[in-house]
């Protein structure tokens, strides 16, 4: 009774009075203590019962979690924690697990949390929510609505709280197809008449821009709460209702329900134009009056106001009076100087701010950070490399956002830098970087974007603690590296462990169909990805079919699939299917494809290559030159092939026929020797790859000029004797240099690894992992 009317102090006298103490009784104590928000207390009295020999029950363990989360003293000993429930066998209590799994992901180790999640023997759906609403504090949305999925397939009903972050999720993601479904289970379950889930909705429907949809569940609410008006409002506002949100803010104000900060905040987004200046003004006003002129966010948005108005003025004295600034608001100043041309006073003020203690270190780890990105972003990832060895030369330390960007935008993986890539996972392990899954993931891509399948695996997290991310770079990896088997089973595991595949997951898979060449099972995927997961097909799966079927020659099948498509074909379609009918040396689909593909971009240089190598294939020599006249009077050209390989710790880049490298004459002669070697051992060029009208031999004299033969030679003249070559290519490789790389093979005894834009190739003792088929 006292520690429920918030005595305490009376609570804990007659607690310390009592002269024998049963179970209930240390219950009771610790969870008043945890009540009454004395945690560190609940921790104590915790340790004292330890220290009596008294072996806790359920309910004490659950409210000492509940007191080390809320007080956030005791992360670092989370493991100790863990252990003594493990210690005491109480993982089988739903409330204890319950209790330790949102410990767990209010603190951001959602692995952790997706962990215990599944080692919990019963579930409630305080369990299941605990685990989406730690996937969405930590940012991911997509997680959530894969696990309300599950949660609808196991059966289990969703509470106020569930439906809240459910609906936030979809609104996130901007999915109504599945936001519309979740309105259908929240009417028929009854939480429509909730006050938090109609809020929800409304924000929802606000994210996807449906206005109307999310005014009628603002009429019809039975109740309404400050955060239902300015769900109405931020609605309005997001979608730039200027009128209708001030129209429901005057509504709001007749109601006599006091606005705060959101609300203005909101409303002066709404006003951030000229038009608007003077609505927006007025509020100024109101923000005024109510004497909320000092709450930093809404003197924020006000900055951002009259920046985007042109008022420079207006802007300079707000910013002069805000008590406390933070990051924002020394940013919205710099641009609003910046937009009005001020570009002195806004280097003035970057200079005031980075001579803030709190700012300076933290302006320059972030400033390398968007330098490093930048140069990704430009298609200049060694930049980016160098870039972050200068970084770590200044004395910097990289934090998880440096190594994510040099990992996860593959500066390595573009280039196959190998070596480099090691080194970034080792700086990881030293920063203890290794036990965060983005980490591992980039890590991961990176490995299986360099050819190290074996990598991948090595740091790969177990299959109960392996989140959806890591299985789609697993099977994209198995995919990418021709392992088909591997692909199938990796996604059978994946069912099996109870994670849900998405988009991604099908690509991967289709992918692994289309390069082994499994017709009938990729189109079996294809549809049970939409009846029996519930994934709608996207872009990228159609292309995957179509390239699938058209590799395979079922031509007519793929130039039907396109025409029944449920989303509109792009110029991927187009090129798959261009592609597919010079594979087939199909002329007039070949047209077909080529005049779609050109309809959409009248300068893709790939239609007209294409079409070209079909025409040449057929012989037909007058249709090639009329190509390349166009192509010459539209200034189309066509993009260069080219192959790079790392020697040495330097990467040497060739062109077709290029002489421009200081081996040259090496690098020929050794093509020279090669050429003679393996036409010894049975090689026959297949000069169907030279698509100029000359004789046999010129145009098997025009296929050893290829880049990825240069390169090939360049690696057999300097690489170290035995290792592995790996080697790069821009575009897809030709038929007759995968058929020299399979005899150089043989004939060196040597492992060679090629790399183009779809797959990798291991050609090892004159056999190709593809199969011969890519």
């Amino acid at each position: 009774m006292y520690s429920r009317f918030g005595c305490i102090e009376l609570s804990r006298y007659l607690f310390d009075e009592m002269p024998q103490r049963s179970d209930s009784t240390w219950s009771t104590m610790i969870s008043g203590y945890v009540r009454a928000e004395m945690y560190l207390k609940a921790v104590e009295l915790f340790h004292d019962l330890w220290v009596q020999g008294i072996e806790p029950n359920g309910f004490m363990v659950a409210s000492l979690l509940t007191a080390c989360n809320r007080s956030g003293k005791f992360v670092s000993q989370r493991t100790q924690v863990h252990g003594l429930v493990v210690k005491f066998g109480l993982l089988s209590d739903v409330f204890v697990s319950s209790a330790l799994l949102h410990f767990y992901a209010t603190y951001g180790f959602m692995s952790d949390a997706r962990k215990c999640f599944e080692e919990m023997p019963e579930r409630n759906v305080v369990s299941w929510t605990s685990l989406m609403v730690g996937y969405s504090t930590n940012g991911d949305p997509e997680e959530v609505l894969e696990i309300y999925q599950r949660m609808r397939l196991e059966g289990v009903g969703c509470n106020q709280n569930s439906f809240t972050v459910v609906i936030s999720s979809c609104g996130l993601l901007e999915d109504e197809f599945l936001g519309r479904q979740v309105l259908s289970h929240v009417v028929v379950t009854g939480f429509d008449s909730n006050v938090s889930v109609a809020n929800a909705l409304i924000s929802m429907f606000g994210s996807f821009g449906i206005v109307e949809d999310a005014y009628f569940i603002f009429k019809v609410m039975d109740e309404r709460d400050t955060i239902s008006w300015n769900s109405i409002i931020s609605a309005y506002s997001h979608n730039l209702y200027c009128e209708d949100s001030l129209k429901c803010f005057r509504w709001m104000r007749h109601g006599n329900v006091k606005p705060d900060s959101t609300t203005l905040s909101s409303l002066i987004s709404a006003c951030s134009n000229v038009d608007n200046l003077k609505w927006g003004m007025g509020i100024h006003d109101i923000v005024i009056k109510l004497g909320l002129d000092s709450v930093i966010c809404i003197c924020n948005t006000l900055l951002t106001m009259y920046s985007e108005s042109g008022r420079l003025e207006d802007a300079i004295r707000l910013f002069k009076d805000i008590p406390e600034k933070d990051l924002i608001s020394w940013n919205s100043m710099m641009a609003s100087y910046g937009k009005n041309g001020e570009y002195q006073k806004a280097l003035g003020l970057l200079a005031d701010l980075h001579g803030t203690n709190e700012i300076r270190n933290y302006h320059c780890v972030v400033s390398w950070n968007a330098l490093i990105g930048g140069h990704m972003e430009n298609e200049e990832p060694q930049k980016s490399l160098q870039d972050f060895k200068w970084m770590r030369e200044d004395g910097m330390c990289a934090n998880y956002i440096t190594i994510v960007n040099v990992l996860g935008l593959a500066a390595c993986a573009n280039l196959g830098l190998l070596e480099e890539g090691q080194q970034l996972h080792n700086i990881i392990i030293k920063k203890g970087f290794e036990s965060d899954l983005h980490v591992t993931n980039a890590a991961m891509d990176m490995y299986g974007k360099c050819g190290e399948m074996d990598e991948v695996l090595r740091i790969l997290p177990a299959p109960s603690n392996r989140p959806r991310l890591s299985w789609n770079i697993l099977i994209s990896g198995y995919s990418r590296h021709g392992y088909y088997n591997k692909a199938r089973d990796t996604f059978h595991h994946m069912l099996q462990v109870g994670q849900q595949p998405n988009h991604v997951t099908f690509v991967a898979l289709l992918s692994a169909c289309n390069h082994g060449g499994l017709v009938e099972e990729g189109l079996a995927h294809f549809y049970s990805m939409v009846e029996e997961f519930g994934v709608p097909p996207a872009i990228e799966h159609c292309v995957c079919i179509i390239d699938l079927l058209g590799r395979s020659g079922r031509l007519i099948e793929a130039e039907n699939f396109v025409k029944e498509m449920p989303v509109p074909p792009n110029d991927l379609v187009w090129r798959s299917l261009l592609s597919a009918s010079r594979t087939h040396n199909n002329l007039e689909l070949s047209r077909k494809a080529a005049n779609h593909l050109l309809e959409l971009d009248p300068s893709d240089d790939s239609a007209y290559v294409l079409l070209s190598n079909v025409c040449a294939i057929n012989g037909r020599w007058e249709d090639v030159g009329d190509i390349r006249t166009k192509m010459k009077s539209n200034k189309i050209k066509k993009k260069p092939g080219c192959s790079w390989v790392k020697v040495n710790n330097k990467v040497n880049t060739f062109g077709m026929g290029d002489q421009s490298h200081p081996q040259a004459v090496q690098i020929y002669g050794k093509l020279t020797d090669l050429r003679k070697m393996i036409k010894d051992i049975g090689y026959v060029p297949d000069t169907s790859f030279a698509l100029h009208d000359t004789d046999e031999e010129q145009k098997e004299d025009n296929l050893w000029n290829h880049s990825e033969k240069l390169a090939l030679a360049f690696g057999l003249l300097d690489a170290p004797e035995g290792s592995t070559l790996r080697i790069f290519k821009n575009l897809r490789v030709c038929g007759d240099c995968h058929s020299v790389y399979k005899f150089v093979s043989r004939a060196v005894q040597r492992r060679i690894v090629l790399r183009d834009p779809y797959r990798f190739h291991h050609f090892s003792n004159g056999k190709c992992s593809c199969c011969d088929y890519w």
